[in-house]
């Protein structure tokens, strides 16, 4: 049931949920304090920032793929760790980054040669890693597999040296995608069995993020156990940085019907759109949950959704109702807030969606609201 009313809300725009948000926090707070591992924000799922000051009382920081990533992680949540990851960085960027960032993981040996003295010149107390590729992963399409052949994302075994160098104080993977812990025991087994010699004498080991610690089904039990038998047997310190499970089902996309037609089936015109404002639904693919909808068939009116925009492939989907679809219905798509805000666009000049911010008493606020201005300046 939905802690506000959709009709007072201007359309389309996300809402995200604080109810929502606190209680996937406290999922995550209790894995923390039963392990003793520190547990980050990957920005890259979810950076609505106005949220950070209450994030931060759960978590231990953010985690970035770039130079603004860390900028607003830093900005915005300043008192806790700030983590930055690359394929890799450029020079004219570095600098910065090196004056922000807390822990730097690199992506080849090559890259920590090339910069590791503007870490020394910086004279910070900077936690330096080495990302690993373990060449083993369970997520089946490609676009989404770190590990997949061919890979840029991390070092393979065959290109580490014997020894670590100097300055290098723990490792990273992330070989996952919105998976349980059960994949995240059988990809440590074989991190261990590839990479173990570099284990004793870190001082941290990352697991990256992908991890749907925050889902019904997620076995948290055997995460704290997997975390902490790695933590115990080589005296170092997990991070995880989970992204998607910060803000899992968290957040909504309210969206209104504009007209409705048919061509050989009933087809509905909404004021959002796939390619702009829900992207995953196009390059995952996936097909987001509405409220009340049903799948194809389920109900007595099926319709397809398709966006305002020019691209004939701007389809959301088809869902099933009880009663016809008319212009001015409102709908609510779910699981909203992860990679919605971060990853939207202008495309055909559409508007962005609002973004609005419902307390726990049902409150909400309009948070930050968008224009021709926002279009224009970006040309």
């Amino acid at each position: 049931m939905l802690n506000f009313d959709i009709s007072a809300l201007p359309t389309p725009c996300y809402v995200v949920d604080e109810k929502l948000l606190k209680k996937n926090l406290e999922i995550l707070a209790s894995v923390r304090e039963r392990t003793g591992c520190r547990i980050l924000l990957a920005q890259k799922a979810f950076s609505m920032y106005s949220t950070y000051p209450l994030i931060s009382k759960y978590l231990d920081g953010t985690t970035a793929s770039g130079l603004f990533e860390v900028r607003l992680g830093k900005e915005e949540m300043p008192d806790r760790e700030t983590h930055v990851y690359s394929p890799a960085y450029s020079e004219k960027e570095f600098g910065e980054i090196v004056s922000v960032a807390d822990h730097i993981v690199f992506n080849s040996f090559r890259q920590f040669e090339r910069f590791s003295r503007f870490i020394k010149e910086s004279e910070r107390d900077i936690e330096v890693g080495i990302r690993m590729n373990p060449e083993y992963s369970e997520i089946e399409t490609d676009i989404y597999n770190p590990c997949f052949e061919n890979s840029r994302l991390g070092t393979v075994l065959s290109e580490f040296p014997d020894k670590l160098p100097d300055g290098i104080s723990g490792l990273h993977f992330h070989t996952m995608c919105e998976q349980g812990a059960d994949v995240l025991e059988r990809t440590v087994k074989v991190v261990e069995e590839r990479f173990g010699k570099y284990l004793p004498g870190l001082k941290w080991l990352n697991f990256g993020g992908g991890h749907h610690i925050t889902r019904d089904d997620y076995d948290v039990e055997k995460l704290v156990d997997v975390v902490n038998y790695i933590q115990n047997k080589y005296g170092l310190t997990v991070y995880l940085e989970p992204g998607e499970a910060v803000a899992l089902n968290a957040g909504f996309l309210v969206s209104e019907v504009l007209d409705t037609m048919k061509n050989s089936m009933d087809i509905a015109i909404l004021d959002t759109s796939a390619a702009c404002h829900m992207p995953d639904v196009l390059e995952m693919p996936y097909r987001p949950n509405i409220i009340g909808a049903g799948m194809p068939g389920e109900k007595p009116y099926t319709y397809r959704f398709g966006g305002p925009t020019c691209l004939a492939g701007d389809i959301i989907g088809e869902y099933s109702f009880d009663q016809p679809l008319k212009t001015g219905d409102r709908l609510v798509f779910c699981d909203m807030a992860i990679y919605s805000m971060v990853k939207n666009n202008t495309f055909n000049g559409m508007p962005l969606p609002s973004i609005v911010y419902c307390n726990e008493q049902g409150e909400c606020t309009i948070v930050k609201s968008f224009g021709y201005e926002d279009f224009k300046s970006r040309l």
